[in-house]
């Protein structure tokens, strides 16, 4: 006996929930004016500046300013769409029930999170494609080898992880305005003074306590592999140190309302 009714009822594969909402995530991060403008607008205009007034305010490096800035400028964006966009966009959602309930919907939890990674994923790949241009604009010369690209894409996935987790406990432990605050807080002091544009030997004898934090160690995992070509084995771990961290800790204390 044929079945009377098509299509018939019942909730899509799990794949598909998650490439849905994938898709919806990063559409929302784009249309959002200050997303885009963590995500695309500030990472460009420090490139750009610090390419033009290195030397102008006295920062040297052993390679050219473009060289050496676009790695850690790359990391910037991933740290910027990672954590602080994150956590506020999920802050945010909390504050008015959308996770509560995506809850109670077919899509399970563990989907929700898929499709989160996956909406930053691809609002990442819209970031290299954008930063590398401007570099390459700029004279950025990469390191071509297979080594320089395992390194650089090992060190995004695990920064992604890493920043994500932490940026997922920061969004559910404190209110939306306060995730708000704390995350551009915390954004700004890394960025300033967290090894991730600048090389960690830029600051002194507080260089090597630096890259132990997130964004110390991505930034010199993307730097040893665009510059030297190398996997930067140490820094890689210390991600995947970070992102289990925020994973466990995300776990105790998330809540969905």
């Amino acid at each position: 006996m044929t079945d009377t009714f098509a299509p018939r009822p019942g909730a899509a594969p799990l794949s598909r929930q998650v490439l849905a909402q994938a898709s919806m995530e990063s559409r929302l991060m784009v249309r959002n004016g200050e997303q885009l403008l963590l995500a695309v607008v500030v990472p460009v205009l420090v490139l750009v500046g610090g390419v033009v007034g290195a030397h102008r305010i006295g920062f040297h490096f052993d390679e050219r300013a473009v060289d050496a800035l676009t790695p850690g400028v790359l990391a910037l964006a991933v740290m910027s769409t990672a954590f602080t966009s994150l956590a506020i966009a999920t802050g945010f959602e909390r504050r008015y029930g959308v996770i509560k309930r995506l809850g109670a919907s077919p899509l399970p939890r563990s989907g929700l999170l898929m499709g989160k990674i996956g909406g930053l994923l691809v609002v990442e790949l819209m970031q290299i494609v954008v930063i590398g241009a401007v570099g390459v604009a700029l004279g950025w010369e990469p390191h071509r080898s297979m080594a320089a690209v395992t390194g650089s894409v090992l060190a995004l996935l695990l920064g992604t992880f890493a920043f994500a987790s932490l940026g997922l406990f920061l969004a559910g432990v404190l209110r939306a305005e306060a995730t708000l605050a704390a995350a551009n807080l915390v954004y700004l002091l890394l960025m300033a003074g967290g090894a991730v544009v600048l090389p960690a030997d830029a600051y002194g004898s507080a260089g090597s306590a630096l890259t132990w934090l997130p964004s110390g160690a991505l930034g010199e995992a993307m730097r040893t592999a665009l510059i030297d070509g190398h996997l930067a084995g140490g820094s890689l771990v210390v991600l995947a140190a970070w992102g289990a961290f925020g994973t466990i800790l995300t776990a105790r204390t998330f809540t969905w309302e």
